[in-house]
C-alpha cells in the first residue's frame, strides 16, 4: 500500500516538472517570435532609409546643365537684388529729405508761432496797480486838547481825583458841537460806554479805528453805514462819567490794528 502511495507522488511530481517545463518552454517560444519580429521590421525599416538617403542625394547632386541655369539666374537675381537696393536706397533718402523739410517747416512755424506770442505779450499792458492812499486824519472838532495822550504815563484826573493812563486825547468844545468823521470809513458800533458815554467807533483802511466819545448825540449815522472824511457822526456832549469834572469836550481815540497810538501826531 505505501509503496502504491510512493508510485503515485512521483508520478504526480513529475506530470508537475513536466507541466512548469513546458510552460517555461511555451514562454521562450513566445519571447523569441516577438524578438525576431521586432528585429525584422527594424531591418526593413533601415533598408527603406537607406534606400531614401540614396535616393535623396542623387536627385540633390546637379549636373553641368542645372549647375549652368543655377549659376545664370543666381546672377541675374544677385542684378535684382543690387537694383533693388539701389531703388531702396533712393526711397530712404528722399524720405530724408522729405522729413527735414517737414522739420523744418514745423520749426520755422514753432518759431513764428513763439514770436507772435513774445509780440502778443509785449503789447499786452501790464496791469496798473492802484497807488495806495495814504490816510490822513482831520481834527474831529475844532479846539484845544485839554488832556494828551499818555499810554506809557500817568495824567491826574480831577474827576477820579488820582493819576491815570490816558489813551486818547479830549478836545474842549461847546455842547452840541458838530463831530465829523477824521477819516472815511464805516461804523463798526454805537453803543453807550460805562467811562466814556456814548462813543462812535469808525473802522478805516489798513486796520485804522477812531473812537468818539463823550457824545451828547448820534442820530446822524447808524452802524454799518460808509461814512465819507467830514461827515457829521454825532455832537460834542459831558456822557464821560470817568471824565465829568471836565465839562463839554470829545474824547478821542485812534488805534493801528488795536494798538493805542497818539492822535495829535497823525491829525492835521
Amino acid at each position: 500500500m505505501r509503496r502504491e502511495n510512493r508510485r503515485i507522488e512521483r508520478k504526480d511530481h513529475f506530470k508537475n516538472i513536466m507541466y512548469i517545463s513546458g510552460a517555461i518552454l511555451g514562454v521562450l517560444v513566445i519571447a523569441f517570435v516577438i524578438t525576431f519580429s521586432i528585429y525584422a521590421n527594424n531591418v526593413k525599416k533601415n533598408n527603406s532609409t537607406s534606400m531614401l538617403n540614396t535616393r535623396n542625394v542623387s536627385e540633390l547632386v546637379p549636373n553641368r546643365e542645372e549647375n549652368e541655369n543655377t549659376q545664370t539666374a543666381s546672377t541675374e537675381m544677385g542684378k535684382t537684388v543690387n537694383e533693388m537696393a539701389e531703388i531702396q536706397n533712393t526711397t530712404n533718402e528722399e524720405n530724408q529729405i522729405t522729413e527735414s523739410e517737414i522739420i523744418e517747416t514745423d520749426t520755422n512755424t514753432s518759431s513764428e508761432t513763439t514770436e507772435e506770442v513774445v509780440e502778443e505779450t509785449e503789447n499786452v499792458e501790464a496791469p496798473i496797480e492802484e497807488e495806495k492812499k495814504e490816510l490822513v486824519f482831520e481834527k474831529p472838532v475844532d479846539g484845544e486838547i485839554s488832556v494828551a495822550f499818555a499810554k506809557d504815563s500817568l495824567v491826574y484826573s480831577e474827576t477820579l481825583q488820582e493819576w491815570i493812563t490816558h489813551k486818547g486825547i479830549d478836545i474842549k468844545a461847546d455842547k452840541t458841537t458838530i463831530v465829523k468823521a477824521a477819516e472815511a470809513g464805516t461804523v463798526q458800533s454805537i453803543k453807550n460806554d460805562p467811562r466814556y458815554g456814548l462813543t462812535i467807533i469808525v473802522e478805516h483802511a489798513d486796520g485804522y479805528k477812531t473812537v468818539y466819545a463823550s457824545l451828547l448825540t448820534s442820530e446822524f449815522v447808524v452802524e454799518g453805514e460808509n461814512v465819507e472824511k467830514g461827515q457829521t457822526l454825532g455832537t460834542v456832549g459831558t456822557s464821560a462819567i470817568f471824565e465829568s469834572s471836565d465839562g463839554p469836550h470829545l474824547h478821542f481815540e485812534l488805534l493801528k490794528d488795536d494798538e493805542y497810538l497818539d492822535p495829535s501826531i497823525y491829525l492835521k
